[in-house]
């Protein structure tokens, strides 16, 4: 069903996936906050705990594709919905954890239920805004993404000190209640452009166990602790690689011959804008994603600071950029969103650059300053880079088109992440970070941000590469 397009559904369908958009970005940044406490009473190393956030994102990473799919063939509404209450109910289960066991389920239960949340909520909003209105609602959406982002330590270190862990995935369970009712009783109509199509179990089966490999396999070079190596290569590492490469070759072979598949490839092969913008997207978030990790290991590490003080920081950068998403998604309706999003992915290479220079004297005004020029970049990339891949695609893919957004950022978070893991192992090793090493942490940390600042070029060359006739 279309929908009516006036001005109250668009209203309401703006507030619940805005609400929705900020609850799953907010409860990921805050778990951070209480990931000390969390170990402390479970009595977890540091590995097992960073599978508190990774059973997460995995889990979000590999149901994101299906569910986007499911979502156009059985309708967005439906999907989204499903999500709200599996989210908001896992969310109550990780309060209630009395084991690491039930706590990690429910970590995975919570992100397969992010993850129906991720790939609907701008398929909706696409559904209901037209083109001219559509960049501006996707400007809003973007900006409740970052403010749950900048929220989350800041609030998350509130609550833990004052109420405990447990109290972080507490607050989701009213608003995620609040969202799920708006939604079932307020938003009318339903959008499953791709009704009657065959859903894609093989590949979808195929597409997980490729994506899972290829994860655990890049977060575990880091941490092999010693052991077998085939070509410098932990084993393990090595299979995992292997075996997830296999799986993504069968995966795309598959993709390319059934008649109905859960990610269709010709969304690439045929569409420049979509491909590049898709790429550019990817290569942003693998630049930019493990600044803030650097920056609050180097703000309290090397300059001494508290974690409150430190976190009050680096909220620069999300504020700034959810201030102006609203502004830049408006802005690439007026303007071809290839050319706003490339000044933003320019200006965050300049911001990275100037990182590359950072050492135990740099002035902490002089990063603030750096952080919210970046905070201006990733408004200018983000909400206008949505709005390319979302305008160049036909409305019955729109909820794959979603989905493959947030795929994008969450594998773009992943790549990050591995490569600040392996350039820490590199220059620091296995050792406790500590003001004895800090020397050889700032000198990784320099070499990292050389590293994302010639991604974030390669980024500006791909997101100018899409094509120029094409205003979305």
């Amino acid at each position: 069903m279309r929908p009516s397009g006036d001005v109250g559904q668009k209203r309401i369908a703006l507030v619940i996936t805005a609400l929705a958009s900020f609850l799953t970005p907010f409860v990921l940044s805050a778990a951070v906050i209480a990931l000390p406490s969390i170990g402390e009473e479970f009595q977890m190393d540091v590995v097992l705990l960073g599978w508190i956030q990774t059973s997460y994102l995995l889990s979000s990473a590999v149901f994101l594709v299906p569910f986007g799919r499911i979502a156009d063939i059985k309708g967005r509404k439906k999907v989204f919905l499903a999500g709200l209450l599996i989210f908001t109910a896992a969310s109550f289960a990780v309060s209630l954890s009395n084991s690491v066991a039930s706590l990690l389920i429910s970590r995975v239960v919570q992100g397969f239920g992010g993850s129906m949340i991720f790939g609907t909520s701008v398929a909706i909003l696409t559904s209901v805004f037209p083109p001219g209105e559509r960049g501006r609602a996707l400007g809003i959406n973007v900006a409740t993404v970052y403010i749950g982002i900048a929220l989350g330590p800041f609030l998350g270190g509130i609550l833990t000190q004052n109420f405990g862990w447990r109290s972080i995935f507490l607050v989701n369970v009213p608003v995620g209640m609040i969202a799920l009712l708006v939604t079932f009783y307020w938003l009318k109509g339903e959008w499953a452009d791709a009704s009657g199509s065959r859903f894609d179990l093989a590949g979808s089966i195929l597409y997980g166990v490729a994506l899972t490999s290829i994860i655990w396999g890049s977060l575990s070079f880091s941490n092999s602790g010693g052991g077998t190596t085939v070509a410098g290569l932990p084993l393990q590492t090595l299979l995992a690689l292997l075996g997830g490469f296999l799986c993504l070759s069968l995966f795309v072979a598959w993709e390319l011959r059934v008649p109905s598949p859960v990610l269709d490839l010709r969304l690439f092969r045929y569409n420049r804008v979509f491909t590049f913008s898709s790429l550019a997207a990817l290569i942003n978030y693998s630049a930019t994603y493990a600044t803030s990790f650097f920056l609050s290991l180097y703000l309290q590490l090397v300059k001494g600071l508290d974690p409150q003080i430190a976190g009050t920081i680096l909220v620069a950068q999300p504020v700034i950029q959810a201030l102006l998403s609203p502004a830049a998604g408006w802005l690439s309706d007026r303007i071809a969103p290839r050319l706003v999003a490339s000044l933003g992915i320019g200006i965050n290479a300049a911001g990275l650059a100037a990182f590359i220079f950072i050492d135990r004297g740099t002035d902490i005004l002089l990063i603030i300053a750096v952080l919210v020029v970046m905070g201006v970049g990733f408004a200018l990339f983000s909400s206008p880079n949505t709005n390319a891949i979302m305008g160049s695609v036909e409305r019955n893919v729109f909820g794959i088109a979603s989905a493959i957004v947030s795929t994008m950022r969450l594998l773009g978070q992943v790549v990050s992440m591995a490569i600040a893991m392996v350039i820490l192992s590199i220059f620091v090793g296995t050792v406790v970070l500590s003001p004895a090493n800090s020397e050889l942490f700032i000198a990784g940390l320099r070499v990292a941000f050389l590293i994302f600042s010639v991604l974030c070029v390669i980024g500006f060359f791909a997101s100018l590469a899409r094509s120029k006739s094409v205003k979305t």
